[in-house]
């Protein structure tokens, strides 16, 4: 069983260290434990310093690309390494090392193939009273989208199983927290949770600038997100309200009509509730195209998840015949050759 913690860094070389020391070297069930840093970009010495305290394998992305595909990046990298688990957490060292083996712990007794760090936000002393309040919303809104029971949707203190691994397609540029956790909710990967503990903060967030601009992009990703698995919902509840705001429109005008003045003056209400009751249609005609689009996109998810377990399965065929090509060749005996006299 081997084990790979991927730590995304964006100029972390004053807390790397810190973090690489508080993470464990042996986990009951795990024959192997590695790290992998993900360099997004950075201007510091991040790179040098994962290498002076003993990384095992660093990905360097020539420039900033964000933290979702610095996590996607490190994924691919750990699956491509042979992870059987992959455990990601924070360059910042905002979570507890000490967690790792309960993280893993419901992967390993095989009862989920995702676990998310549980923060307890309540507990978190950092965190002021409108992010907790903010945060607890964000999961409650998650857990609704996505059918998981999730308590804290933004930890980035995650456990995948290798198959978990593989069915994770992350298209968001801001982050990966809440997509994953959607995504895995409406491909029925089991997903469950444990708590855990934060270390004190050692320097502020970088995901965002202000409360303001991270909820404008994280209802943005949650209804992006939600929108690609239940297109034809989201569609038909939009035009479902336009079609019956238009006919509420088209009664008042059929009252005056009928019981008032014979409609007079209220021409306009007629148009406007035509225009409303056709756009309303429209819309639902589009859930349905982009329903049969949602399904074509599963079946895409499903042929790009078989080609990476083939990938996989070459490099781990390619790896074996080389460390048997290697052993033959170490166990050839030598023979001397002898000049005849």
């Amino acid at each position: 069983m081997k084990l790979i913690i991927q730590i995304p860094c964006l100029n972390e070389e004053k807390t790397l260290p810190i973090t690489l020391a508080d993470l464990p070297k042996s986990i009951p069930g795990v024959d192997v434990i590695e790290t992998l840093v993900i360099d997004d970009g950075s201007t510091d010495r991040t790179v040098e310093v994962a290498r002076e305290h003993g990384v095992n394998h660093i990905v360097r992305l020539t420039n900033r690309k964000g933290l979702a595909e610095a996590f996607m990046t490190g994924i691919d990298a750990c699956l491509k390494l042979g992870a059987d688990i992959i455990v990601n957490t924070d360059g910042d060292n905002q979570y507890k090392g000490k967690y790792i083996a309960e993280l893993i712990n419901p992967i390993l007794e095989g009862k989920a193939d995702m676990v998310i760090g549980d923060r307890q936000v309540d507990n978190v002393p950092h965190f002021s009273p409108l992010k907790k309040k903010l945060q607890k919303l964000g999961s409650w809104v998650v857990r609704q989208v996505s059918g998981t029971d999730v308590p804290d949707a933004t930890s980035g203190f995650r456990a995948y199983s290798r198959e978990a691994a593989l069915r994770l397609n992350v298209i968001s540029k801001f982050t990966y927290t809440l997509e994953t956790i959607i995504q895995a909710g409406k491909n029925n990967i089991a997903v469950t949770h444990v708590p855990v503990e934060t270390n004190d903060k050692l320097r502020e967030s970088r995901l965002f600038g202000s409360i303001p601009a991270y909820l404008k992009r994280s209802i943005g990703t949650i209804f992006r997100i939600y929108t690609m698995y239940e297109p034809l919902r989201v569609f038909s509840l939009v035009g479902g309200l336009v079609f019956f705001m238009g006919f509420l429109i088209s009664v008042r005008f059929l009252y005056f009509y009928f019981f008032i003045d014979g409609g007079a003056g209220h021409i306009q209400s007629l148009i406007l509730s035509a225009v409303l009751m056709l756009l309303g249609f429209q819309i639902g005609v589009l859930g349905v195209l982009a329903d049969l689009i949602a399904g074509h996109r599963r079946l895409t998810e499903d042929t790009l998840y078989r080609v990476k377990k083939l990938e996989l399965s070459l490099l781990d065929l390619h790896g074996m015949q080389n460390g048997n090509a290697r052993k033959k060749k170490a166990s050839k005996p030598r023979t001397r050759k002898t000049r005849a006299s």
